[in-house]
Order: structure tokens, then sequence, then C-alpha cells
């Protein structure tokens, strides 16, 4: 069987940009700069984005369009004579099965969040209901599994649909529709009495809250944010390489991606820090943000349950857009690995994935006494570190390893085919920076992230 394409350019730049569009863009991303120094943090976050996200993701993208095959294949077609990489095929699998089992969850959570907006329920809420509002909702497993089996259900049902009518269509209009609703409660945003402060504290650089930040903190955190915001490491973007013709080459491909999922988390930061500085909100306020923080800054604002609506919309879209595309490449995986056919292996991967997910659901209240990391910790902080900090730096590395040396495809190969088409090359001078300083860069983050986690940060 011929294997299917995506029907035009602007399909590959929209399903590659959604896989790397989602919770860590709009809920991390603004957190994260609040805790990090404002508009330095911001500053150092686009260079690493350059020096470390655009090459990995050039990577994916060549491997999969060489192949032609899913991740769990493509290792084989391009060195079948070194089996042992073939392991990592499986690996990107079984990363992004765990991806899914917390995300489903997480996006469960947003779409709920538009439901009690839009009906009003969170009307009037100061910051202690609207904390108990989100205990109230993580405490009835009922609730949680119903919203985690909706995305797992959107999902299944998008992608038995082929490659163009199913994915590819869904996800334009979904991407469209996230880009113009950010950019309206952006501009109101911007325009409300006393956000001036917000602005300045976002976007201009300062190095007196660098200082207290703490350089390396500061450091630390934005080589972290630039490298996992793209989703690289699990072959999420090296499938979508696989439905891609030869007509543009590829570095150019990842640098428009990279520019549409930093304009995303951009203007998240410019809806919500002078949104919190108008309404004496703490912008360094933490993971909390989105879920207590914000539902008790909307019911301040005039029409404040319109503009709670359309975010918690925009956020249920960034969530169900990565959901989406990584649910193909389990897909595409599994069609490879056991020759399904589409329509039955969504069925499949769709209960086994329900499946999957319920642990994280029930962590936070039937299993709520299972605390891997210690008090307060539970299954969703425990599938996070397993694919943050360990499977995507690690999967990311070996990428970077196959494509630059001759134990893999080897640097020539990566080139020949990173530069098919028109538009941005990968240049020969680039070699030295890619084979040797971004492994080391990469391993840095893996060691640095299991040194936080377990030694205090």
């Amino acid at each position: 069987m011929a294997r299917e394409k995506l029907g035009s350019r602007l399909g590959f730049i929209l399903l590659s940009a959604g896989c790397a569009i989602g919770i860590g863009n709009v809920w991390k991303f603004p957190w994260m700069v609040g805790q990090n120094g404002g508009g330095i943090f911001v500053l150092i976050y686009l260079f690493f984005l350059i020096v470390l996200g655009v090459p990995v993701m050039t990577m994916e993208f060549s491997i999969g369009r060489a192949a032609q095959k899913s991740p769990a294949a493509m290792h084989s077609a391009l060195a079948p004579k070194r089996g042992i990489w073939q392991a990592h095929g499986k690996a990107s699998l079984i990363g992004s099965y765990l991806l899914m089992m917390f995300y489903t969850t997480v996006t469960g959570w947003m779409m709920n969040y538009f439901v009690k907006t839009a009906s009003g329920e969170l009307n009037g809420v100061d910051h202690a209901a609207s904390a108990d509002a989100f205990g109230q909702m993580t405490n009835d497993p009922w609730t949680m599994v119903i919203f985690m089996g909706l995305a797992v259900l959107i999902g299944a049902v998008v992608c038995s649909f082929s490659l163009q009518k199913g994915l590819e269509r869904v996800t334009k209009y979904m991407m469209l529709a996230l880009i113009v609703i950010m950019v309206v409660l952006a501009v109101n945003s911007c325009f409300i009495d006393g956000g001036a402060e917000g602005l300045k504290f976002y976007l201009t650089p300062s190095i007196k809250n660098l200082t207290e930040a703490g350089v390396g903190n500061v450091i630390v955190a934005a080589m972290n944010q630039a490298f996992f915001t793209l989703s690289l490491g699990i072959g999420s973007m090296a499938i979508f390489g696989s439905y891609l013709g030869k007509e543009r080459s590829l570095m150019g491909e990842s640098v428009r991606i990279a520019g549409l999922d930093t304009f995303v988390a951009i203007t998240s930061g410019l809806i919500i820090f002078p949104a919190c500085m108008a309404y004496d909100i703490p912008v360094d306020a933490g993971p909390p943000l989105i879920f207590i923080t914000l539902p008790a800054m909307f019911a301040k604002m005039p029409l404040g349950q319109l503009w709670g609506s359309l975010f918690f919309v925009f956020m249920s879209f960034a969530a169900l857009s990565t959901v989406l595309a990584v649910f193909e490449n389990i897909v595409a995986c599994t069609q490879d690995l056991f020759k399904w056919g589409r329509k039955k292996a969504c069925l499949i991967n769709g209960i086994v994935l329900f499946a999957l997910s319920l642990p994280c659901v029930f962590g936070f209240n039937l299993l709520s006494g299972f605390t891997p990391f210690g008090a307060g910790s539970n299954v969703l902080d425990l599938e996070d570190f397993i694919v943050s900090n360990i499977m995507l730096p690690i999967g990311a590395l070996l990428y970077v390893v196959f494509c630059t040396t001759r134990y893999g495809w080897g640097w020539k190969n990566f080139t020949d085919e990173a530069n098919t088409g028109k538009g941005l090359k990968v240049k020969n001078w680039m070699r030295i920076y890619m084979t040797i300083v971004l492994p080391i860069i990469i391993a840095i983050l893996f060691v640095v992230g299991i040194i936080t986690k377990f030694w205090g940060a």
C-alpha cells in the first residue's frame, strides 16, 4: 500500500506546529517566564530555541522523509545492518504512549474548565474559591474519566479517517482558530488599564531580574523550555516528515515551525502578564497560574465569562493539537509493526490509551496515597518526569548521534536528505556543532534534569 501524503505544505506546517504547540506553550511558558526574570528569560529562551530546537527538529524530519516509515520502523529502513538502532524506534513508541498517559488527563482539564467557564460556574470566584473548584475537579474521578475519555475519543475518531480528510483537515481549522482566538485575547489584554507594567516585565530584558532569579537557574530553565516545547525525541516530528514531499529543504521548514510555536508561546504571555499586573495577580504563581489564578482574574474583568471561555477554548485547542499529533504517531507505529489498517489501529489504540490513562486520573483521588517523589507528588509527576527528563533528552541525543556519526545513518546521508528541495540548507560548517557541541548540551540537560529532581532546584 502506498504511503499516505499530506495534501499541502500549509497542512504540514500547521500539523507539525500543532504537535509542538501544546500545554508547554500556554501553561508552562508563562509561569516559567514569571519565575525566571521576565524579558531576560524570553531572550535567552529564543537563543536556545534556535541553537537546540531547530537542528534536532531538522534531523527528525530528515529521518522520517528518507525512511518513509513510522519511528518504529525508520531506523531499520535507513541502517538495516545496525540492529541496535531498532530498539530506539520501539522506545519512541513507548515514549509516545507515556506522554499520552498524562497528556489526555490535562487535556480533559482544559475542556472541563471551558465548560465550567462558559456555563458561568466560575463567575465571581475569588482566589480561594477558584482553588476549591480545581480541588473538587481533581477529587472527582468520574468527571475526570469522562473528560479524559473525550480527549482519547477525539484522537481516535479524527485519526481514523484518512490522513488528509481526518488529521490534516481538522488540525488546519483548529490551529487557524487557535491563532485567531489568541490574537483577540492578546489585543484585549494589552489594552487593559494598568497592564503596561506587565508588558514591561514581559518584554524588557532586565539584568536585575536575571541576578535576582539566579543566572544559572534562568539559563538552565531557558534551555529546558526551548528543548521540550518542541516535543523532540520521541519521533513526533519524524512521522510528519515521512508524509512530506521533496520540494522543500527541511531546515527551512523547521525554522518556520519553531517560529509558529514561538509565536503562540509569546502571545500567551501577552494574554497573561498585562492582566496579572492589572488585577494584582502574582506573576510567579507557578503551575497553578492557569487553573487557580486566572479564573479569579477573569471573574474581575468586564465580560470575564466571555474572555475566560475563549481562553479555555484556546487552551483546549492547544492541548488537542498535541493529542491528535501524538495519536497519529502511535497509530502509524502500530500499523508498521503489526500491519493493521488505520481504523483497526485507531480502535485498538483508543482502548489501550484509555486504560493506560486511568492511573493518572486516579492518582489525584483513588490512588492519592501513591507519592513517588514524596508528599504532594502523584502519578502525573512520575509519568511527566519519565517523559520530560529521561525519554525526550535521551531520545533526542540518539537522533543526533544517528544522523551525524558513522555509527548510524551518517552526516552525508542526513545532509543530502535535509538539503533536498528549495530553502534554508544545513551547511558543512555546522558539522562540528551538530556532531560534538549539540550532543554535549543535550547530555547536560539530561544530567541537570535528574540532579534538579532528586537533589533540589
